[in-house]
């Protein structure tokens, strides 16, 4: 059963226990909505109760689950932020005994539907409650949902409204997006109202409405400076300058993509996979792909390198007057001497 057909047995089953983990915007909005439809809007008042963890002692919401429903047939009580499941901690000392979680998985209200929301990339399983709940719930984990999967979806979005997207476009508003789903949705949106008249999406449309963020203009940055493209890549710092970006913004994203660069390589040489490092490092797995892609070309001490100068650098940009443009121009012609000497 795929991710989305989970998602839609959520209003159709009524499963007495769901544990929905991971986090995905969209479809942590696309649970909600299934959410909703358990009970009907009219009787939501009285019988569809919210309990955040961080907030409200755990027993509270046990309680509501055992309460049989006001004037209805179900009562919907829905447990959010169970940072208790996680390694994570609260900032607020909220006391929460597990154990009347644990006896009411024993035996669930057959008239509640209790859905458990944790928003993280890992649970503790080394837990009895975790260990519990995965046997005695309908688990439903949002990170499920890989690059081909995600693509797939958006196109198929893109044929029911009756458009056309080509192979290069898709992949290029894949990357434009960073394989975010919730924002590819939003931009879809403004997509169809440009192309209403030619239904077709093409590389130039994307270029053209799908803006790159700073994150993404510095990667292009780097890819300039690791082929060793100097003076394109001094002319596009100078644009990025021009489009009134801060040099000291500039530079912790590039230390923050070559710090990416060296983890990715470090585990790459103890065999981690791409799955692997996605957990370990919790980034976006396209990010993770990309960065393997990068790193098979430069030895762990061109990286390191180029790392350790970038933070030289930010030191001078916090405590000297040292220009900026200098400073970068530098680090790219010394990056570019380096590229062939390891």
């Amino acid at each position: 059963m795929t991710l989305i057909d989970k998602i839609k047995t959520i209003s159709k089953n009524q499963e007495p226990v769901y544990l929905i983990t991971g986090k995905n915007d969209y479809w942590e909005n696309e649970v909600m909505k299934q959410i909703k439809k358990i009970i009907p809007e009219e009787e939501q008042t009285m019988n569809f109760a919210t309990f955040d963890m961080e907030e409200t002692p755990l027993s509270v919401a046990i309680n509501d689950a055992l309460s049989i429903p006001f004037f209805g047939e179900k009562r919907l009580v829905l447990i959010k932020n169970a940072y208790f499941l996680s390694g994570s901690h609260s900032k607020r000392k909220i006391k929460h005994n597990i154990e009347e979680l644990e006896q009411y998985l024993d035996n669930p209200s057959i008239e509640t539907v209790l859905i458990i929301l944790a928003p993280y990339d890992k649970l503790d399983g080394r837990k009895k409650i975790v260990k519990k709940l995965k046997s005695k719930s309908s688990m439903i984990t949002l990170n499920d949902f890989s690059e081909h999967e995600t693509i797939d979806f958006v196109r198929n979005q893109v044929k029911m409204q009756g458009y056309q997207i080509n192979s290069d476009a898709m992949n290029e508003f894949y990357a434009r997006t960073l394989g975010d789903l919730s924002k590819m949705m939003n931009e879809l949106q403004k997509i169809f109202i440009y192309c209403k008249d030619s239904k077709e999406i093409t590389v130039e449309v994307i270029d053209k409405l799908v803006s790159k963020s700073l994150d993404q203009n510095v990667f292009a940055l780097v890819d300039y400076i690791v082929t060793g493209k100097t003076t394109q890549a001094i002319h596009f710092y100078h644009q990025l300058l021009e489009q009134k970006q801060e040099p000291i913004q500039i530079n912790a994203i590039l230390e923050s993509h070559f710090r990416l660069l060296l983890q990715v390589k470090i585990l790459m040489q103890h065999s981690y996979s791409q799955n692997m490092m996605t957990t370990t490092l919790k980034i976006h797995p396209y990010r993770v792909k990309l960065a393997m892609q990068s790193t098979q070309r430069f030895s762990l001490n061109y990286l390191k390198d180029a790392y350790l100068h970038l933070v030289q650098i930010e030191c001078k940009l916090k405590s000297s007057t040292d220009n900026p443009e200098l400073l970068f121009e530098m680090f790219a012609i010394e990056l570019g001497q380096k590229k062939n000497s390891y």
